[in-house]
């Protein structure tokens, strides 16, 4: 596994998202779509409908992150409506394992998303049921936040997990990632990067992420990647 970006569109102008989008897919390699209900999270953005649109217009695959209090009833519907990767909280799900076996069936990969005080530990005999595991650099709910250097240890502990268990398993990280604080994740174990502000933020959203992967390859312990991954 290798360095993905995954520009979150959290941070685009959400009248112009085909737009935003279209600036974006000659860099990126997923399309991030923070889902928030306002109440898991005390935000509100985008929900199936948006994300069903949007999949009629993009050439890059979406990356769902549901940030919502019933991800058990509502995450099959993401992947069945053609997004290729779909993330649920552990501290939302009632039923963690059937939903991600559910995610996987309808054709996406299968994201388990931990919030930054929320121990990995408690979930290591599931990551046989992940693609990828999400590890919050910040508390979710809103972009633009600070990068939690606190969550790096968890990284580390994680990246030794999923050695330790020989798994072809993503780690993501999502939350104040910038060119300041993306070699840190990445030396720490991280390969998937959701970035909002940084790349959106940037008068060359491109630009931007091209250097965010060259930041994050310095560090990577692994090759680039095959697959959704671009070449």
């Amino acid at each position: 596994m290798g360095i993905q970006i995954s520009p979150s569109i959290l941070s685009a102008d959400f009248a112009r998202l085909a737009e935003e989008v279209a600036a974006i897919s000659d860099a990126a390699d997923w399309v991030h779509v923070d889902v928030m209900d306002n109440h898991f999270v005390p935000n509100l953005t985008l929900g199936l409908p948006i994300v069903e649109a949007l999949l009629k217009h993009s050439a890059l695959p979406l990356d769902c992150h549901l940030m919502i209090e019933d991800p058990d009833r509502w995450a099959p519907a993401y992947a069945e409506a053609g997004a290729k990767s779909v993330t649920i909280h552990a501290e939302a799900a009632k039923a963690p394992v059937r939903t991600l076996r559910m995610i996987r069936s309808a054709g996406a990969r299968a994201s388990l998303a931990l919030n930054p005080a929320t121990p990995v530990e408690h979930y290591e005999d599931l990551l046989g049921e992940l693609d990828m595991l999400l590890l919050m650099t910040v508390e979710p709910g809103f972009g633009g936040q600070k990068f939690l250097d606190v969550v790096l240890p968890k990284i580390r502990r994680a990246r030794e997990m999923v050695k330790g268990r020989d798994l072809d398993l993503w780690i993501q990280v999502d939350g104040g990632v910038s060119a300041e604080t993306i070699e840190r994740a990445a030396e720490a174990g991280a390969d998937v990067f959701v970035a909002g502000n940084a790349v959106y933020g940037a008068e060359d959203p491109s630009a931007a992420i091209r250097e965010l992967r060259a930041l994050a390859d310095k560090k990577a312990e692994h090759p680039r990647p095959i697959g959704f991954g671009r070449p």
